[in-house]
């Protein structure tokens, strides 16, 4: 019994893990950078978007390191749209920088660049924002 309760909780734990996202966060200067890990898709977006305006609520400029993101789904896109016009509408700044392969894909083909600047690395954001 004990046995079957624990195999129970490990798969409970794991589904959990799944759906939530890790973000990290620092501050360089006046820019805040959270590192979001994993999947950002329809389970986890609704926590990304909250960290994400959260940051914006704090900070001027937010920018999102993805290097440890493997995916966005559209409902991760909605939570950067959201963003983005919250920032504007604050006059802030949003951008991300360091996408996977996948994501920049992903990225290119929604020509989400358009609504969101992209940077190959934390520092080009930086500095642009100098």
């Amino acid at each position: 019994m004990d046995d079957a309760a624990g195999r129970l909780r490990e798969r409970s734990a794991r589904f959990l893990k799944g759906m939530c996202v890790q973000i990290g966060e620092s501050r360089e200067g006046e820019v805040v950078i959270l590192r979001p890990t994993g999947r950002i898709d329809n389970e986890t977006s609704p926590a990304f978007q909250s960290r994400l305006l959260a940051a914006l609520a704090s900070a001027k400029n937010v920018l999102l390191d993805l290097e440890a993101v493997e995916y966005v789904s559209s409902a991760g896109l909605r939570a950067l749209m959201v963003a983005s016009k919250q920032s504007k509408s604050a006059e802030g700044r949003i951008g991300v920088t360091s996408l996977q392969p996948v994501v920049k894909e992903i990225f290119a083909i929604s020509r989400f660049a358009f609504v969101v600047p992209v940077f190959d690395k934390p520092a080009d954001a930086i500095a642009a924002w100098k």
